[in-house]
């Protein structure tokens, strides 16, 4: 493609303060912005709940920010979809938006029949299937409406897409298999990190560690939530096994938007006391500094087979600040990644014996943990997970 004038509508299906806009949507698109010539324009549409403060105007001078509420699927919900698609219509032709790039297929359902209306050009961003992981992890039955809308747009996007960026390389098999397309122009950009945010530098901050009890202890970090497609109750048969082995060494930093009382209820099923669990909601700018007070880090996605084609943004902050991860089986080339460089433990299936396997080998490695340890494991996401990837990517396409 050649660097003339492209204004991009960015379409995700996300609250401008999730974590997914500030992580793993808004730095990509300052890259964009870096490739674009400079008479072009990114424009980011963001789904808003209710009671979430409304983003700003604009988060840079290229970068204008639009929004609508967030309805969970049911009537209402597609009665403001067809709204939005009006709206949208309407500011496509105004501010003369000549791409739609749309951030997973959700969005790039949405981007999709906008694309056919406006004759835009549509591309497809951290693509992988969520209609059938949506029934893989028991959120829908295949025989819904919802999963039946998204599967047939899923397919429909997949072959009208003039680019389609995918999180692992196994997608493209993905899609012709289960889409029937052969896709073209296919690139792989799975979820890059910000190696100067999350640092060596941000380990052990010791004031954080006095604040919050740390100094001596054995810290397991989980930053995320439970449920969906996460692993909830296994997560806890987990740490009622870590107690168990290093009794009140341990300590357990949640960063996490359930509130306290979830997270106790939780705790009390499997009879671990409150005073085990720090529990903190944290904005993004202060979420190194905590992360970097972990000993080591779990990531209990479900083991569903669509999950082999996402990536966790965590594993690359964890992996940049030198942390082992303790991960489930198959999830993108995560755990890939962890076995073959034993920085980590992959479990086999959630049970005592895996979970008990798992703190024996933490164990292990922080017995003879040092600098040599966490510059191996801050390897893997300076040249798994660097941002460099994502550049190369977008010039590609846009530049």
């Amino acid at each position: 493609m050649s660097r003339k004038r492209k204004n991009i509508l960015v379409l995700t299906y996300w609250s401008y303060s999730d974590a997914l806009i500030q992580t793993y949507t808004l730095p990509y698109l300052k890259i964009i912005n870096e490739v674009i010539s400079p008479d072009s324009t990114i424009h980011l549409f963001t789904l808003e709940k209710e009671g979430n403060p409304p983003p700003p105007p604009e988060t840079d001078s290229k970068i204008k920010i639009l929004f609508e509420r967030y309805h969970p699927f049911g009537p209402v919900a597609i009665f403001h979809s067809v709204a939005n698609l009006f709206r949208l219509l309407i500011y496509i032709r105004k501010n003369k938006i000549t791409v739609l790039h749309c951030w997973c297929t959700p969005a790039g359902a949405l981007g999709y029949i906008l694309s056919l209306f406006s004759r835009t050009e549509l591309i497809l961003d951290s693509f992988e299937p969520h209609a059938e992981s949506m029934v893989e992890n028991g959120t829908w039955k295949k025989n819904s409406l919802a999963f039946r809308i998204l599967w047939y747009l899923e397919k429909k996007q997949t072959r009208k897409a003039s680019a389609i960026i995918a999180a692992t390389k196994g997608m493209r098999e993905y899609a012709k298999i289960n889409y029937k397309s052969d896709i073209v122009h296919f690139y792989v950009k799975p979820a890059c990190v910000d190696l100067e945010t999350f640092s060596l530098s941000k380990k052990k901050d010791p004031v954080l560690m006095k604040e919050l009890g740390l100094e001596n202890k054995i810290t397991a970090l989980y930053a995320g939530k439970f449920g969906g497609i996460y692993l909830k109750e296994e997560v806890f048969q987990f740490f009622s096994c870590a107690r168990a082995f290093w009794g009140e060494q341990l300590k357990i930093l949640l960063l996490t938007s359930h509130s306290r009382e979830e997270i106790l209820s939780l705790a009390s099923q499997f009879g671990l006391p409150e005073e085990l669990f720090i529990i903190k909601f944290i904005e993004h700018q202060h979420i190194p500094s905590y992360i970097g007070l972990a000993d080591f880090a779990l990531t209990p996605v479900k083991s569903v087979p669509t999950k082999r084609y996402c990536s966790p943004i965590k594993d690359a902050e964890y992996w940049a600040m030198g942390i082992p991860v303790l991960i489930t089986a198959e999830i993108s080339e995560d755990s890939r990644l962890i076995a073959e460089n034993q920085i980590g433990y992959v479990w086999q299936s959630n049970s005592t014996k895996e979970f008990n396997k798992s703190i024996q080998y933490v164990n292990s490695f922080l017995l003879q943990k040092n600098n040599d340890w966490a510059h191996k494991i801050r390897n893997i996401a300076i040249i798994n997970r660097n941002f460099s990837i994502a550049k190369k990517v977008y010039t590609e396409i846009y530049g």
